[in-house]
């Protein structure tokens, strides 16, 4: 017989009924845990994640009203609401009963108890506690789904032989639980790849959550992946469960790994390795099971070599790398994706006579497409919205693109357009890589995409 995999603990003043009580659930429970004095319960609950609580409601000599037991009812209640207990005690009185069950007991039982009676106790407490947490983790993360930027990651398209290679390795790799590091330029896809693993895996009715480092601050990163306590810092205010936890039983994608410092990178490293988190101020170990895909437009080897990024953690995130070609290395697949957008856009922007001709396809492969399919996603539809024919042009495309590039040489002392033109040659030089875009025009990341928002680039 397989033993239940289940934390309970007994709080009991009589060692008699201790002793009597782990030797039975012993046989049937994983772990079984016994405490004489009260006092010392508290301290348990803090460390240990425990199941069910099997408390006696009388502890003074002499008391028989269960004020005690009611008392640290409220006080376990305060520390984890659904946290099932069930009161034990020689006194079967039904007003005290009710009372219990009133005051948030799960359930109440008699000394002497009739063992298959206990068991089948703790077997519905733990059912009940199950369900809460299931309930706390689809609300949690029903919310976190919903404050995340979703995009349609259905349509994977491609025409390209370098894409095909992608995807047959996509095919290969999805049906494994191998961790995997996707690298690329910004723009690429690598999080339509990331979702295209997910959706092809044994996960793929579990949740899929993304983690993108660049957009969250270092000091509130342990709080966001890890979790926290209500209390643990001046605006944890309530208790919030992390993306490992939240995504646990799914896939997790940690996109822009690159930019971890070190510090984060080491506490990265430890809960790969023992699959389990500790959240923000607390003291539990929490197990997680998650498949974990990471992304980046950084080369990560290189980073180890100059020690910003740690050699154990990147062979641990990369039992498989894929790297995404630049879209002006697949020049087969601007055709395909041209006509996609075209088509999505039209349909949403209610332009349906507009058309884009073989002249203008062919023009667009002709550029370097330094943002890469992100850029030409929006070029189309602004292209789209601006165009106020039937017929898009390589200029409706290319407002500002085609002036910079076709008429580079033309002299101009106007800061705008220098500004534009600026960026946009760095943006060429460094193949899309925003991070050594800022850095060489002496720019945080932040001011260069208000920038490029700005431009419209």
């Amino acid at each position: 017989m397989s033993l239940e995999k289940a934390n309970i603990l007994v709080v009991d003043d009589d060692l008699g009924v201790l002793q009597s009580a782990k030797m039975f659930l012993k046989q049937v429970f994983e772990n079984v845990d016994t405490i004489e004095k009260p006092e010392k319960m508290l301290q348990k609950l803090k460390e240990s994640n425990i199941d069910v609580v099997l408390l006696d409601m009388n502890f003074t000599k002499g008391e028989i009203d269960g004020k005690e037991g009611i008392g640290l009812l409220q006080q376990i209640l305060k520390m984890d609401p659904d946290l099932p207990v069930v009161f034990i005690t020689a006194y079967g009185d039904f007003d005290l009963a009710v009372n219990a069950i009133k005051s948030g007991a799960y359930d109440f039982i008699v000394k002497p108890w009739k063992n298959q009676k206990l068991y089948a106790s703790i077997l519905s407490a733990l059912k009940f506690r199950e369900s809460r947490r299931n309930l706390n983790r689809y609300k949690e993360t029903a919310n976190q789904l919903e404050s995340d930027n979703k995009s349609d990651y259905k349509d994977f398209i491609f025409k390209s032989l370098a894409m095909k290679r992608i995807y047959d390795l996509i095919e290969r790799v999805a049906i494994t639980d191998a961790d995997i590091l996707i690298t690329g330029e910004n723009g690429t896809g690598k999080e339509m790849v990331a979702r295209q693993i997910y959706a092809k895996s044994h996960r793929a009715d579990e949740i899929f959550l993304k983690v993108d480092v660049a957009s969250i601050q270092e000091n509130l990163f342990e709080s966001e992946l890890f979790g926290h306590e209500k209390g643990s810092f001046t605006d944890a205010k309530e208790k919030k469960l992390g993306r490992f936890e939240l995504a646990s039983g799914g896939t997790l994608f940690i996109d822009e790994i690159g930019n971890l410092s070190l510090k984060l990178q080491a506490k990265l490293l430890s809960v790969l390795q023992s699959r389990e988190i500790f959240r923000v101020g607390g003291t539990k170990t929490i197990p997680i099971d998650i498949r974990l895909i990471c992304a980046t437009n950084r080369d990560l080897s290189e980073m180890v070599k100059q020690g910003t990024f740690r050699e154990d953690l990147y062979y641990r995130i990369n039992m498989f790398e894929l790297t995404l070609p630049p879209l002006r290395d697949r020049l087969d697949d601007i055709t395909v994706l041209t006509n996609y957008y075209l088509e999505r856009f039209k349909n949403k922007y209610q332009k349906k006579n507009i058309k884009i001709s073989y002249t203008t396809t062919e023009k667009l492969k002709r550029y370097d497409w330094p943002g890469n399919i992100r850029e030409l996603r929006n070029s189309i539809e602004r292209a789209v919205i601006l165009e106020s024919r039937n017929q898009i042009s390589a200029e409706s495309i290319f407002p500002i693109h085609h002036t910079v590039f076709k008429s580079a040489k033309t002299k101009t002392f106007n800061l705008i357009e220098n500004e534009k033109q600026l960026i946009l040659e760095v943006i060429q030089k460094n193949k899309g890589n925003m991070t050594k875009t800022a850095k060489d025009l002496g720019l945080e990341r932040t001011a260069l995409y208000r920038r490029m928002k700005k431009y419209g680039l």
